[in-house]
Order: C-alpha cells, then sequence, then structure tokens
C-alpha cells in the first residue's frame, strides 16, 4: 500500500512538467465523456472512485466529471469512460481528441451500457476511423491491469470465462474495451442492465484502471 502510493505520487509529480495533464489540482477528476449527439453515460457506477482513493491514499474524486470530448479539458483527467447505448457518430473534433488524448498518456475504459449491441458497433467503427494504424488486441491476463492494486486471475460473465480487449500505444495500454459490460452494474443508478452481460469483477478492474492510469 504504501509503495504504490510513492509511486503513484513520483508519477504525477513526473506527469506535471507535461502539458497533455495539469496534475495541479488537489482533487484528481475522472471524466464522464460526453460525446456525438450529446451522449454519454446515465448510470455507470462510480463507486470504483472511492475504491481507488482508499486503496491509493490518493484525493480522487468520488463523482465523474462531465467532460465533453471535443473541447480540451479532456487533456485534464487521466482517465475517462467512454459509454453509452444506441449508434452514434464522434464529430471530427472528438475524433482528434480522442488520438491525441490516447498518444499523450490519457486512459480510457470502454462499455455499452447493459451490452447494448448498437454501441458495441459504432464503437468498433468510430475507433477504426479516430485511430488508423491501431486495432483492439485481447489483453494478457498477465497484464499489469489486472494486478496493480487488485489480483484479478480470471474474468466472468453470466458463469463463463471472458477477456478484455484494449488498445496499446508505444506498448502502453491506453484503452480497455468489453463488449459486454464494465459497470459495477449492482451499484449503478437509474438503471438496471436488464438483460445486459456485465462483467463480474467489473469494480476490481476499473479500480486497476485508476491506479495504472496514474502509474503509465
Amino acid at each position: 500500500m504504501k509503495s504504490l502510493l510513492l509511486l503513484l505520487i513520483a508519477s504525477c509529480l513526473c506527469r506535471a512538467a507535461s502539458p497533455s495533464f495539469d496534475w495541479n489540482s488537489e482533487v484528481i477528476h475522472c471524466g464522464n465523456l460526453v460525446y456525438g449527439n450529446n451522449q454519454t453515460s446515465v448510470c455507470f457506477a462510480d463507486t470504483f472512485l472511492t475504491d481507488a482513493a482508499k486503496e491509493t491514499g490518493l484525493r480522487i474524486s468520488p463523482r465523474f466529471a462531465r467532460i465533453e470530448l471535443a473541447k480540451n479539458d479532456v487533456f485534464n483527467t487521466p482517465l475517462c469512460i467512454f459509454t453509452g447505448e444506441g449508434n452514434f457518430s464522434l464529430k471530427d473534433a472528438e475524433r482528434a481528441n480522442l488520438r491525441r488524448y490516447l498518444e499523450n498518456g490519457g486512459f480510457v475504459l470502454a462499455s455499452p451500457g447493459c451490452s447494448n449491441s448498437d454501441w458495441n458497433g459504432a464503437f468498433r467503427r468510430e475507433i477504426a476511423l479516430a485511430l488508423p494504424g491501431y486495432e483492439l488486441k485481447q489483453i494478457a491476463m498477465d497484464h499489469a491491469i489486472f494486478s496493480t492494486v487488485k489480483r484479478i486471475r480470471s474474468l466472468s460473465v453470466k458463469g463463463r470465462t471472458t477477456y478484455l480487449q484494449g488498445i496499446f500505444v508505444n506498448g502502453r495500454l491506453a484503452l480497455v474495451y468489453s463488449p459486454e459490460g464494465l459497470n459495477n452494474a449492482s451499484n449503478a443508478k437509474g438503471c438496471c442492465c436488464c438483460g445486459g452481460a456485465e462483467i463480474s469483477e467489473a469494480r476490481e478492474v476499473n479500480v486497476n484502471a485508476v491506479a495504472y492510469s496514474l502509474l503509465h
């Protein structure tokens, strides 16, 4: 616990010199992306933010900051969730910012609301348009994203084993994607994810993602 906190502080201090992020604020804010036709998440559980703050000792806001992908505010946060339901199309400015964000140290957690197939299809299309030259790859279970804070040996959804996909930028995992769902639905407010197939270990994955985004 103490060694992890020291590593996180050192990483934050190093990043303070980078124009991509503003680490001068006392509180670290994680973003909830607004994109397309004003689409965003309405019920992605934020409990993992409080968990991450307790595990790392850092001042992480317990609530998401609403961040428009087309604006420069996105570059002031280490991690954003990218989720929603239904078909969508990103604007040119959103595609450009998404690429710049990921290539300059940003981290994205992406998954459809309630396993929505239309959103999944749109996400894959838009990722290909925004990030030509990159591809979604299966993340091996021995990757650091599964052990940074919580040790996760396997992922399951409705009793079967599943895996996460990711985009790597110069060897760094920059985006984590689940076509099923990374919402800790039992703690979500405003939806039940009826018929969805959220990953059982979503809360632990998301805690690790916050710490990983600060360390790498």
